[in-house]
């Protein structure tokens, strides 16, 4: 059993590839209610043009994130079992594998969105404060 399940076996990749495939549509599935969004877009007076609201947007919804997660998956596994694969078969070094290469790119996206949140939570302070020194001097 540890000679099947080793790196870069095929049985390892095999298993590799449908557990980024299962938890792909896993955390879609726990994330985006499809029948919770189309109610909320009904009960706020949203819908999609062409798309009656109710069941039919629910099946939209549906339709249109079954696709996009299949196509995520995919791409998830392809980054991930590729480097694993050239590593084993045609030893290949690499230094970043492709789950942690997706961690880096993650953190790293993550890191950019939090610094670009202050400098604008930043800059509406500023204007805050401008605001109310001019209201200041009116008086």
């Amino acid at each position: 059993l540890n000679q099947y399940l080793q790196h870069g076996a095929p049985l390892y990749m095999a298993l590799y590839a449908a557990g980024i495939i299962f938890f792909s549509f896993f955390y879609t599935a726990v994330v985006f209610n499809p029948e919770e969004t189309a109610e909320n877009l009904k009960r706020y007076g949203g819908f999609i043009p062409g798309i009656r609201p109710g069941k039919n947007t629910e099946t939209y919804f549906d339709y249109v994130l079954t696709r996009i997660t299949v196509i995520g998956a995919a791409y998830l596994t392809f980054i991930c079992v590729v480097p694993e694969y050239l590593v084993s078969a045609l030893s290949i070094p690499f230094y970043l594998g492709g789950t942690s290469l997706l961690i880096v790119v993650n953190v790293t996206m993550d890191t950019v969105t939090q610094i670009q949140s202050h400098l604008l939570a930043h800059q509406y302070g500023d204007l805050i404060k401008k605001a109310k020194l001019k209201g200041a001097r009116r008086r």
